[in-house]
């Protein structure tokens, strides 16, 4: 278990970027974290898709992500490497969620069977968890770009120095990363 960042005075969090792989509780981790800290919480997916999964032009994406970054105070959490060294910048903590594939790709499947046909609140209005022409290329995304992926975030993380990074490799890290926040 690593938890570089633990010894970190928490209530002292102002600006956390959450990342990892699809599928592994980022956004279910940063409300918790907006639950705790008070901080503001941000979804890329939120600014990545319009509604019915149409996608957003990269650079109003990109103008977005800035905008968020730069405030003074937010949990981030979510993908767009454009926009990772800008986060990393501004961040006093970056959570990097590196759980197990299997377990990633697990929830990924179960996510889209449970929440079938419901808006999730991490997702832009009018877009709805199911089964549609995407999912399929969407898994298989997942599977083709997990090392690429990993890789980049790996070195992110290397960057970010061990004074700034949580880096949570099980559930279990996880658990005991909230409840360290819960005894602050």
């Amino acid at each position: 278990m690593t938890l570089t960042a633990l010894c970190q005075v928490e209530n002292q969090m102002q600006r956390v970027m959450i990342v990892g792989g699809l599928g592994l509780g980022k956004s279910t981790l940063a409300c918790l974290l907006g639950k705790k800290t008070g901080l503001p919480v941000f979804h890329m997916d939120h600014l990545h898709w319009k509604p019915g999964w149409e996608p957003r032009d990269d650079e109003e994406k990109r103008l977005m992500a800035l905008e968020i970054i730069a405030q003074d105070r937010w949990v981030f959490e979510g993908g767009m490497s454009s926009t990772y060294a800008e986060r990393l910048a501004r961040s006093d903590t970056m959570i990097w969620l590196d759980l197990p594939f299997a377990l990633r790709f697990w929830r990924v499947i179960k996510r889209t069977v449970r929440d079938h046909g419901k808006h999730r609140p991490d997702i832009a209005e009018g877009c709805y968890e199911g089964f549609h022409k995407e999912t399929l290329p969407f898994w298989w995304f997942i599977l083709r770009t997990r090392k690429k992926n990993r890789a980049v975030l790996e070195k992110m993380a290397i960057d970010a120095g061990a004074a700034k990074l949580v880096h949570l490799q099980t559930r279990k890290d996880v658990d005991e990363y909230l409840a360290k926040l819960d005894a602050a």
